[in-house]
């Protein structure tokens, strides 16, 4: 096992994409566990598109990551050393190490994996945030009846492959939006999506009106731009719009060129009666947890939810993993494995 704790921080606010120069990376001490601490081993290591605001100092809805400091991450790690109560060596523990291999905890913000978790990394993804996200955001939000149509954004992607499928289980018509053949061909076959219109062909707002012949009755926005311009038309009177991400916003430095469609926007919003509401997952539900792990574990030990993880090797490679979700070139939750399990 090393003696030196790797960290990634963040050397510099990145200009659109970020870039190798933004970060930095350095090894110090592995930290010691002080009473009512631990030592948690970083084993898998989250990636994912909301890194990429907290590499801004833009106001947003939480602190940046400070210059000099670990880049945030949420990780599944292994207790190394505890002086916590509830926590033993070896346990696996789901937790907010960042991009390191060591981090000390106080047990804030943690949850304990138990000794043998089939299979540890899925808490970064279907059983975590990501299907946390998808869960709470379709059912409290979209709201979801028997026979509507629902449509998803990213919908191969690690939060909108698992909205479509739950919009499955509650009787909808699902239809996926996604980049590329492969991608559109696994959400249909794999994921059960009724149909998946790839939004890089050139007629993709065509497809969509097509295939949605009876409107939209919810859309679960991760993307923004072209996708939700090709959307909004469709939309039916009462429509929900839970709005999650806008991906294709995330490295731009200016607002896109084109006509100002925010009238547009609003004029459906009241003409259609239509909700659209943004929401912060664990500030907004953190409460409804136990809620969602109940349900999603037993739709996945039944094989109702089917589930894909794009694992990459070495922390080294974080950065460019972090670029490749944003541009949509990973295929299912990516994970990077950062160590070999204790």
């Amino acid at each position: 096992m090393s003696t030196q704790n790797r960290q990634i921080v963040l050397q510099s606010r990145p200009v659109g994409e970020p870039t190798a120069e933004n970060y930095r990376l350095q090894e110090v001490s592995i930290p010691t566990p002080q009473q009512g601490e631990m030592l948690l081993r970083t084993v898998y290591l989250s990636l994912d598109p909301y890194m990429r605001g907290r590499m801004s100092d833009a106001e947003s809805y939480a602190e940046p990551v400070a210059i000099d400091e670990v880049m945030i991450g949420g990780t599944v790690a292994q207790v190394v050393e505890s002086k916590l109560d509830g926590y033993n060596e070896g346990d696996w523990v789901l937790s907010i190490n960042g991009w390191q291999d060591y981090a000390i905890s106080k047990g804030e913000m943690a949850i304990n994996l138990g000794k043998n978790p089939a299979f540890p990394s899925w808490a970064l993804g279907v059983l975590g945030m990501p299907g946390f996200t998808a869960y709470m955001g379709l059912l409290d939000i979209g709201q979801p009846q028997a026979g509507e149509t629902v449509v998803v954004a990213a919908a191969s992607g690690a939060v909108g492959a698992n909205v479509g499928q739950i919009a499955k289980i509650k009787g909808a018509r699902v239809i996926g939006i996604a980049g590329g053949e492969e991608k559109c061909r696994y959400v249909v076959e794999e994921l059960g999506f009724d149909a998946c219109i790839d939004h890089k062909a050139d007629d993709f707002a065509a497809q969509l009106a097509k295939v949605c012949n009876n409107g939209i009755d919810v859309y679960f926005e991760n993307v923004g731009g072209k996708v939700f311009d090709a959307v909004l038309p469709l939309l039916n009177t009462k429509a929900r719009i839970p709005v999650c991400g806008l991906i294709s916003q995330y490295n731009a430095t200016e607002l896109p060129d084109g006509p100002d469609r925010m009238a547009l926007l609003m004029g459906k919003v009241l003409s259609k009666r239509m909700t659209m509401k943004g929401f912060i997952i664990y500030d907004d539900y953190g409460h409804r947890y136990e809620e969602f792990a109940k349900d999603m574990h037993q739709w996945v030990n039944e094989g109702k939810i089917k589930y894909k993880e794009h694992l990459i090797e070495g922390l080294e490679n974080a950065p460019e993993g972090l670029n490749d979700v944003l541009n949509g070139r990973n295929f299912g939750k990516m994970v990077v494995k950062v160590n070999e399990p204790l």
